[in-house]
């Protein structure tokens, strides 16, 4: 039976959905069998509140840019079908993303989605590298994998890029080996499969709207 996994980041206004931080951007990329099949699922939200300054200069996106972008409640029935009953989610520290999607499910009267189904990238990297730096940042230099696109840092492209880590923490460059990893969600994935080149790419309109937002930005941090 095919495993279908969704790699994928958030941006937020802030640390803590229960003290009034809200999603503002969405990010997937769909793997099958540690394949990327070229399908995503991109949305930015407006959070229906300001985007503080210190998560600007994160993330770069602004109270301004998002005026104009729909409520999670009206993307939510394609995020749902988009994610499916079963898919595996995988991010980066995980719980932090999990907190949010789910707040804004319960929010949006939607059934939350079970924390069985998600990965955490960090924990595995933990378990494989302890005491080590594990950030997403880190891992890109160990593992070798280019990370230069990330000044238009978003969650569509971090995501893109965790896909690659997430595979080399599963030992995709050791082609033939039968290696069991702790998906860090109490279950193993095996890795038998020979990793293939990227499919995934990021749309010129997407692109573009990145561009559009950070060319007005002062502080963000890649402008520094």
């Amino acid at each position: 039976m095919s495993v279908r996994e969704l790699i994928f980041d958030t941006e937020t206004t802030g640390f803590d959905p229960m003290t009034g931080d809200r999603l503002i951007e969405i990010g997937l990329v769909e793997m099958v069998d540690k394949i990327l099949t070229g399908r995503h699922y991109h949305q930015y939200v407006n959070p229906e509140r300001d985007v503080p300054e210190s998560a600007v200069r994160v993330h770069g996106i602004t109270t301004d840019f998002l005026k104009d972008k729909p409520v999670f409640a009206d993307v939510v029935d394609d995020f749902l079908e988009f994610v499916g009953d079963d898919s595996v989610l995988v991010a980066h520290n995980a719980e932090f993303d999990m907190r949010f999607i789910n707040w804004e499910l319960e929010n949006a009267v939607k059934p939350i989605i079970h924390v069985k189904r998600f990965v955490d990238t960090l924990a595995i990297a933990r378990n494989k590298f302890p005491g080590a730096a594990n950030s997403l940042d880190a891992l890109c230099k160990r593992f070798g994998v280019s990370n230069g696109h990330r000044t238009l840092h978003g969650a569509l492209l971090d995501a893109e890029i965790l896909a690659d880590v997430y595979i080399e923490l599963l030992g995709g460059r050791q082609a033939g080996l039968d290696l069991a990893v702790d998906s860090g969600a109490g279950h193993v994935v095996r890795e038998k499969k020979k990793r293939e080149p990227r499919s995934f790419t990021v749309s010129e309109a997407e692109l573009e709207a990145h561009k559009a937002f950070v060319g007005k930005l002062d502080n963000a941090i890649w402008n520094a």
